[in-house]
């Protein structure tokens, strides 16, 4: 399909526009260390990175969420990740590069995540990013597949949802930006989970490497 110039970028962050994945496979493999495991290989944890704090604990230790057992352990591995919250992690190559060409242009763009804002700021400040609008899952009373989120930082941004790409490497990502009536951009270089494609997901333009969005993106 003939792609429309956005008037605004809007970014989901961990496996799309940040690779977090080495940090969070730190503390997740430090949780096993506390109960006596050995680590797991990181391509596993890094599979399950976009499905939060409980996936990793349920991956870790095999506890079930509605246990005291998991609760202790998500405690665990999220204090252990915040003393560490930004150590690997890197603005993906080359979406680094575009994003402080666009930046200079003074071009509006922001992120949409559902990560707590505990873990989003100090990331943001070690990695000098600076977007226009932020919105973190303790922001709103909803979040993403919702599509207020999205509508929010539209909002923020001074500009209509119509004239946003929502970019995400989640399918309720992808179901955000749908329901928020953006342009609903799937990654498939994110955090995917082994048996999910991408592809099938309701987006409206998919791209398979880094280099192929900045590519697409650059024509604007």
């Amino acid at each position: 399909m003939p792609m429309q110039m956005p008037q605004a970028i809007l970014f989901d962050l961990d496996g799309t526009l940040v690779d977090t994945a080495p940090d969070l496979a730190n503390a997740t493999n430090a949780l096993r260390a506390h109960h006596g495991l050995a680590p797991l290989p990181y391509n596993v944890i890094r599979s399950q990175v976009s499905n939060g704090g409980s996936a990793l604990v349920t991956l870790a230790l095999g506890l079930d969420t509605a246990s005291i057992e998991h609760t202790l352990a998500r405690e665990f591995l999220l204090d252990s990740y915040e003393q560490a919250v930004a150590v690997h992690s890197r603005v993906f190559s080359p979406l680094d590069g575009w994003l402080k060409e666009w930046h200079a242009d003074q071009r509006p763009w922001g992120i949409v995540t559902n990560k707590p804002r505990r873990y989003t700021l100090p990331l943001l400040e070690a990695l000098a990013l600076q977007p226009g609008a932020l919105l973190c899952a303790d922001d709103l009373s909803v979040k993403k597949p919702a599509p207020e989120p999205l509508w929010e930082a539209a909002r923020r941004l001074g500009v209509e949802p119509e004239q946003c790409w929502y970019i995400g490497d989640h399918v309720r990502d992808v179901q955000a930006a749908v329901a928020a009536g953006m342009t609903a951009v799937a990654v498939g270089y994110g955090y995917i989970s082994e048996g999910d494609d991408y592809q099938q997901w309701p987006a409206d333009l998919w791209f398979e490497e880094c280099g192929a969005l900045v590519d697409a993106l650059r024509a604007f």
